[in-house]
């Protein structure tokens, strides 16, 4: 499990450095807004369909056929992959039809054009990475985790390369750059695709007769729209802030003949400021839910026991996800200066709107680790309706707020909404589901501990605070870096130094699950 661990780790960190340097090739212009949005698409789907929903559904009914009728195993898998093969294929030729159209439209306008031919050169990258997805969670019941955590790297190569290519090898202009790189993502599907198959061939063998598999297959798809709907919130709400983000660059700069208070490089600035915030909470907060639901699903029938898990859970992820809000809100600007600013990236002007963005994301990534956790006790009760209705509750309030609040925000206006509906759902799934458990599920030890967290990550906040008064103020790429070091050791240290003081037992459970 640590070669899983470090290769899951190596993979994120390989997204922030993919994002290092196309950032540098796109910057916060035209093209990189355009070549953000086309990327979002095979990406939504993949973590809907692939990694999210449709996996979520699947493997329960693999992993019981894999210990009862290998036979069936086999030809739920097989049936399963035909109908996401069909399924993401289809949609991917109505996609590609749909995008001709539009571009042939807009033939006269090459920069409305853009993002939508960039859609087209990128969209078959959709069916691969969803299918390499499935593969992966095969792989999983078998034992072989290798593969699965380690086809993302594939896709960080291959694009790093396209950027490093764009100042190594012929001088491309940032336009074909973008195709270049949007086409590498699709061969790196392909790649994971066959490294998969290879790694899965000894394990199952692939059958015609699906007809057995039916029933099972039917039950998984009535699992799989409240499922997607429920655990989908961000990238459903990702893909509202696009479509607004995008306004200037497909419609124009006004909108009812108003000013629009957005501006064709307002979507780079948010699709690369969402990696900052995605990054803890995929490495930290996605795993203590993903890692505490089969202990939830195994207490199902136990109230008193699920929500002693439920507890320790929520607690092990505020315990992580409050000194990361609020080590973000700290560091926000120094942060977004050396991810993105500095080598031809985002300008002095991009970088202080990317601060404002990572600001309002940063307030809400303690509520987007907790709600995993919550949505994944409806899922343990085999309650997957009540997750969706909040769900999609919560994309509507986003939505309403996004309309509100890029007038005097501007695109940070988006991350604070998106930030307030994740508290939101927070807040209700956590009272809908103290209704539906008959015993307490957060007592005042509870409370306590929830408490002395926000003590330690006061202290955590002093600190870092001191840190960066004491220091130089930021004069260029290397002073950031430094203010950036400094205020990320001395937070780190401060926080788990604080936490031993005031008895955390998180902390000692934090470092025993890194261990392992």
């Amino acid at each position: 499990m640590r070669t899983v661990s470090l290769l899951t780790l190596i993979s994120r960190f390989g997204g922030l450095a993919r994002d290092v340097t196309t950032v540098r090739v796109f910057g916060d212009t035209l093209v990189g807004s355009a070549f953000a949005a086309a990327f979002l698409i095979p990406n939504l789907f993949r973590r809907l369909f692939g990694e999210g929903a449709l996996a979520a559904a699947f493997l329960p009914e693999y992993a019981k056929a894999n210990r009862s009728d290998p036979v069936l195993r086999d030809r739920l898998a097989s049936l399963t992959i035909l109908l996401l093969a069909l399924v993401t294929g289809a949609l991917t030729l109505l996609g590609e039809v749909v995008l001709l159209v539009i571009v042939l439209a807009t033939a006269d306008d090459p920069e409305k054009a853009l993002s939508f031919r960039l859609m087209m050169v990128m969209l078959p990258f959709m069916p691969l990475i969803c299918t390499a997805a499935i593969l992966g969670a095969m792989l999983q019941v078998h034992g072989r985790f290798v593969p699965a955590a380690g086809a993302p790297i594939l896709l960080n190569v291959l694009m790093i390369a396209g950027a490093v290519l764009h100042f190594t090898g012929p001088r491309f202009d940032a336009i074909t750059s973008a195709y270049v790189i949007g086409g590498l993502a699709v061969v790196s599907g392909v790649l994971q695709v066959l490294w998969c198959l290879l790694a899965l061939r000894k394990h199952m063998q692939w059958r015609r007769d699906l007809a057995p598999a039916q029933p099972a297959a039917r039950l998984m798809l009535r699992r799989f729209l409240p499922v997607v709907i429920g655990l989908g919130t961000i990238q459903l709400n990702a893909l509202v802030d696009t479509l607004i983000a995008m306004w200037p660059n497909w419609i124009g700069p006004t909108i009812f003949g108003y000013d629009y208070p957005l501006d064709e490089a307002s979507n780079a600035i948010l699709s690369y400021t969402q990696r900052l915030y995605q990054f803890p909470l995929g490495v930290f907060g996605i795993a203590v839910a993903t890692a505490a639901f089969p202990a939830m699903s195994a207490a199902a029938d136990d109230a008193s026991r699920l929500a002693r898990t439920l507890r320790e859970a929520i607690r092990l992820s505020l315990f992580i996800g409050l000194p990361a809000s609020v080590g973000l809100v700290l560091v926000r600007y120094d942060l977004t200066f050396v991810m993105f600013g500095g080598g031809g990236a985002f300008s002095d002007e991009g970088v202080a709107r990317s601060s404002a963005v990572l600001l309002g994301y940063a307030t809400g990534v303690w509520a987007y680790g907790v709600n995993h956790v919550l949505v994944r006790v409806f899922y343990a009760r085999g309650d997957t309706t009540t997750p969706m209705k909040v769900a999609l509750g919560c994309v509507v309030l986003n939505l309403v707020g996004n309309v509100l609040l890029i007038w005097p925000l501007g695109e940070a206006g988006l991350a604070w909404s998106t930030a307030i509906s994740q508290l939101v759902q927070a807040l209700v799934l956590a009272r809908i589901v103290r209704r539906g458990l008959t015993v307490p599920v957060f007592g005042s030890g509870d409370l306590g501990a929830t408490g002395r967290m926000l003590l330690a990550a006061f202290g955590m906040f002093v600190v870092v605070q001191l840190a960066l008064t004491l220091l130089p103020g930021s004069s260029g790429w290397s002073s950031s870096l430094l203010r950036l070091g400094v205020a990320t050791t001395a937070g780190g240290a401060a926080y788990f130094g604080f936490a031993t003081l005031l008895g955390l037992e998180e902390r000692r459970v934090l470092i025993r699950r890194l261990g392992r």
